[in-house]
């Protein structure tokens, strides 16, 4: 059985609104490194909402749209996922879909879910998808 990870491999994060010490958001643009069923690299955008000083840090939702670029089972092109990660102190927990019609090459028509855990750089994570 292989082992479905992804690696940060950057994160570059701009508060967009509100105070340091209390509600605000940010936006982040990250990459990653992904191997197991998908491998390959990508960029994401997320929002993230920080709800200030007193929170405590469950519940929390980031959307997010992530373009991987590589392979999926062997099949090669690019696919958009879009994600609602949850975050607060024990790491994070993402729920993720590939975004219709965005495969290209060898992943034209690909559909699917996944989810995500972790609080490491390195994350785990599940894939269920088909070819069309």
């Amino acid at each position: 059985m292989t082992d479905n990870t992804y690696t940060m491999r950057s994160w570059d994060e701009h508060v967009v609104a509100g105070p340091e010490n209390g509600p605000r958001y940010a936006h982040v643009h990250a990459t990653f490194a992904y191997s197991g069923v998908i491998e390959g690299r990508s960029t994401c955008d997320y929002l993230l909402y920080y709800p200030g000083e007193g929170y405590d840090g469950g519940g929390q939702l980031a959307p997010g749209f992530e373009r991987i670029e590589g392979s999926v089972e062997g099949r090669k092109g690019s696919f958009v996922i879009r994600h609602d990660v949850g975050y607060g102190p024990d790491g994070i927990s993402d729920t993720w879909s590939v975004v219709p019609g965005s495969g290209t090459g060898e992943l034209s028509g690909l559909t699917g879910a996944g989810t995500a855990t972790g609080s490491t750089e390195t994350i785990a994570y599940t894939f269920d998808h088909r070819f069309a």
